[in-house]
């Protein structure tokens, strides 16, 4: 089945895995971090159908992306999945991170709706995190997740214009700004999502990488 590479012209890495993606910028995102550790790698881009993502967690959700990326293509495959998880909510919005104001409404819909639904809530129980998991799959063979968390509570106000979705209110524990006003390496290096990057490269390096 078809993937596209991560860019015209370039030398194939000896192994290719399809990332569960449309977003060519995820691609370049993941050739980035994992190429500079793991420069077997090559990173492409999936162009199969999108599954229903109807898991219940960021894990399952994962999972069922990765899976249909390596069916589809015949290759490993990773997947990942992200959003806010706040405390007091039980760990709300969780995976209707995306759609927590409604489908189609966005970002500063999702933001406003759950800075109201906290908007009683004293300082010290406005504790949050960002949780990112990352599925591998290599088709018959083995399937596992990685998982990063970003602690940190929630602001009364979006500030910052460096990020996106929930950064201009999610405040890093150990920083007095928001994720949005983090500069954008400083912000990449201690991400959860660098985090899950950081777990993913065992799985990789033993299972997709041969010795």
């Amino acid at each position: 089945m078809p993937v596209s590479s991560t860019s015209p012209g370039t030398v194939p890495a000896s192994i290719r895995i399809v990332l569960a993606t449309h977003n060519q910028h995820k691609v370049d995102e993941f050739q980035k971090i994992l190429g500079a550790r793991l420069p077997e790698l090559e990173i492409v881009k999936y162009t199969g159908p999108e599954p229903v993502e109807d898991g219940v967690t960021f894990a399952e959700n994962a999972l069922i992306k990765a899976r249909a990326a390596a069916e589809f293509t015949g290759l490993p495959a990773m997947a990942d999945d992200s959003g806010i998880c706040v405390d007091v909510l039980n760990g709300a919005p969780g995976i209707f991170s995306a759609r927590w104001a409604g489908h189609g409404k966005g970002d500063v819909a999702n933001r406003d709706l759950l800075l109201d639904q906290v908007a009683d809530i004293h300082d010290e129980h406005r504790g949050a995190a960002f949780a990112c998991h990352i599925a591998v799959v290599v088709p018959g063979v083995f399937e596992d997740v990685a998982a990063g968390l970003w602690r940190g509570t929630l602001a009364r106000s979006a500030s910052g214009t460096n990020g996106f979705g929930y950064d201009p209110i999610f405040v890093p524990n150990g920083h007095d700004v928001s994720a949005a006003e983090l500069e954008p390496e400083q912000k990449n290096a201690i991400s959860h999502r660098a985090l899950a990057f950081e777990n993913v490269i065992p799985l990789l390096r033993m299972n997709v990488i041969p010795n």
